[in-house]
């Protein structure tokens, strides 16, 4: 094959060699790896997109053929790859926090003036466009990738890297004299272009749209099989840093932006310096002017101090940095008809209304449904079908109807009634506050919603049986109860896409073994009203079998800490419905361990004290540590009161740790908590 008379490449282009490796290998994994450089981060394509094809095909076919010259880092890893099973959760080295929003000039100038004040030098600032995409955190070791964590809760998120390995922008191999460690955190986002062309193309094959970009990418990157990826264009530009190992290392972020570029990762190319609030507002306002020509949808503007060690300074607060904030541009507002209000069932039965109207532009993407939240909003803002309404969407991405653009109203049906009856299964609605709630312990809605919960990680944890594979399960049929899911074979879930043997075998191991979670799991997982984890551990801490919890009356239910009548009641009445008291039957007879496995020790250093934790400890994770307390007999909370006993007070612990201080807190270091541990 003629290689096309592509330019020469510069003495910085990266050279992908392996000893023994015939040179066409070399030569293509390099053309390829140099022409990912020159369209993302140079914005100069080498070649076009057909020659690229034409590349990639030869060096895939010149590997098949040669195996022993197999490359974990070579770019035909961006095509193709088998399904995986499931992601594993990692610990952040950093924790990966959230930007406080701002929404008007004042605000800023106010943020800008609070922070130079807290800084003891001169500094200065940048901004730089909010992409609208899912946060992930790559990490480079001596210039390979090993790893690509989204932010889950900020702690922990999950290894995406297979998926992440799919995107061409995202280098395998940084350039140059790469750092020993690197962690870079970005977006990863599908462009405008890419989320139409993907919409059209599954409104052609029948399938529902999605709603928006942001969500078709988290939902691109949850696919466990990578091939997803591979098709759907997804980008990264990267935005922040985490750990790193780096001799030499940028001391501002606009020189480590240049430094990012220059190692083949691609960088805002909104980015902009200011030295003053007048710079900041001129750059709000310019890229108001522009974003709704960008290629990729943006929710604001993200304002940060420029240097590196005033950023250290400042520190962070438990939830957001101190030397950066967001400016959020006003939602877009636009005016068209409501059509139908449809009613939605969620898993405990919730009915949730939604608009559908005639389709609107807002932000650059086609608007057809908002929610409308609950009946008594719609009742307060009196919404009714046929109405010209107001619609906006909130932050860029959530459509929400603000108001009836008009009193006059072409035909007067009434006030908007809520139904009287399920339109899933016609079962009764009843009224709680101002949510409607299907009571039929039958309704299919419900039990959909309630499978995908119980699955999750926090709840019984079955690796790999995610949503998409509960809609397949129950779709086939194949499960109609909880208990159903424990008498799956590999026969059964072979036939289903995507599945095969190994995977197969991996799913029903993974349900198999879910059945030792225990009782506290299990009754914060079925889905019983009002029941979460806190409740569930306290009441199995006082009824660690079913049967006990059966014989509780709701007298006796109510004494226990935290446990309000209402609760009391909606338990009592579930334990004891015909639907309840066959859910745990059949669980007891698929083997569903319904005991608790929470081990309490209580002492006198932890029991009955109220514990807020914050910052960053080296040993602990935040959840393992919340576990461990409260198996001691203490309870822990989220903000610090008048109530709290301790604050334990981890690295860069922020306002949490300056509220208690002012109350008189006790405060406790690592050191500390280690030596009340073992007391």
């Amino acid at each position: 094959m003629r290689t096309p008379n592509y330019r020469h490449t510069r003495s910085s282009d990266i050279i992908l060699y392996t000893m023994g490796t015939p040179p066409r290998i070399t030569e293509l994994r390099t053309l390829l790896e140099n022409a990912n450089f020159a369209y993302y981060v140079d914005a100069e394509p080498l070649m076009s997109d057909r020659d690229y094809d034409t590349l990639m095909a030869e060096l895939i076919a010149l590997e098949e053929t040669h195996p022993e010259c197999y490359d974990a880092l070579s770019p035909s890893l961006r095509v193709g790859g088998e399904p995986i099973d499931a992601f594993t959760s990692v610990e952040h080295t950093i924790p990966m926090l959230s930007i406080d929003n701002t929404y008007s000039g004042d605000e800023v100038k106010k943020w800008v003036e609070k922070t130079r004040e807290a800084c003891e030098t001169e500094i200065t600032f940048t901004t730089d466009s909010k992409i609208d995409g899912v946060a992930i955190s790559l990490r480079y070791e001596n210039g390979a990738l090993v790893s690509a964590l989204t932010r889950g809760d900020g702690e922990r998120g999950d290894n995406v890297i297979k998926q992440v390995q799919k995107i061409r922008s995202i280098p395998l191999r940084l350039r140059g004299g790469a750092p020993a460690l690197l962690e870079v955190r970005g977006e990863i986002f599908m462009p405008i272009d890419a989320f139409e062309a993907l919409n059209t193309a599954r409104e052609q094959e029948g399938e529902p749209l999605f709603a928006n970009a942001r969500n078709s990418t988290a939902g691109t990157l949850k696919s466990l099989d990578p091939k997803v990826v591979a098709e759907r264009s997804l980008a990264f530009i990267a935005h922040g840093k985490g750990a790193i190992q780096w001799e030499g290392a940028p001391h501002t972020w606009d020189a480590f932006v240049v430094a990012l570029k220059e190692l083949g990762i691609p960088v805002n190319p909104e980015m902009k310096v200011c030295h003053s609030t007048d710079d900041i507002i001129a750059s709000i306002e310019a890229l108001s002017e522009k974003r709704q020509s960008l290629p990729y949808g943006i929710d604001g503007l993200v304002i940060r101090v420029n240097e590196f060690a005033e950023q250290d300074a400042l520190k962070t607060t438990s939830k957001s940095p101190r030397w950066c904030i967001a400016y959020k541009y006003p939602a877009e507002q636009g005016t068209t008809t409501l059509l139908e209000i449809e009613w939605l069932v969620g898993k405990n039965g919730t009915l949730t209304p939604r608009a559908t109207m005639e389709p609107i532009t807002l932000a650059g993407t086609v608007v057809q449904h908002a929610s409308l939240h609950n009946i008594d909003e719609i009742h307060r803002k009196d919404i009714r079908v046929g109405d010209s309404v107001v619609v906006e969407k909130a932050g860029d991405i959530i459509p929400q109807v603000v108001r009836v653009a008009s009193e006059e109203r072409a035909s007067d049906d009434g006030v908007t009634k809520a139904p009287t009856t399920c339109p899933t299964c016609n079962g009764p609605v009843e009224k709680d506050g101002p949510k409607l709630y299907c009571v039929s312990p039958e309704c299919p809605a419900q039990f959909r919603e309630k499978v995908k919960w119980f699955a999750k990680r926090d709840q019984m944890d079955i690796d790999g049986l995610g949503e998409k594979v509960v809609d397949l399960l129950i779709d086939a049929k194949l499960v109609e109860h909880f208990a159903d899911l424990y008498a799956l074979t590999i026969e059964d879930i072979l036939p289903l896409e995507g599945f095969a043997e190994k995977s197969a075998a991996q799913l029903v191991e993974a349900i198999a073994q879910s059945k030792t979670q225990g009782l506290t799991r299990v009754l914060t997982s079925v889905g019983v009203r009002l029941i979460g984890n806190a409740t569930a551990k306290t009441i199995t801490k006082t009824y660690p079998t079913i049967a006990s919890l059966q014989d509780a009356s709701i007298e006796e239910l109510t004494e226990l800490k935290d446990v309000g009548q209402i609760t009391a009641e909606t338990l009592h009445a579930f334990l004891h419905s015909a639907q309840g008291e066959q859910l745990f039957e059949r669980l007891a007879q698929a083997g569903v361990l319904l005991e608790s496995t929470d081990s309490y020790v209580e002492d006198d250093v932890f029991a009955g004290k109220v514990i807020v934790l914050t910052g960053t400890l080296e040993h602990w994770s935040r959840s393992a540590l919340r576990s461990e307390l409260e198996k001691r007999g203490a309870t822990v909370t989220g903000s610090v009161s008048a109530k709290t006993d301790v604050l334990i007070a981890g690295e860069k612990a922020g306002s949490k740790l300056e509220k208690a201080t002012s109350l008189g807190v006790e405060v406790w270091d690592e050191e500390a908590l280690t030596a009340a541990l073992s007391a």
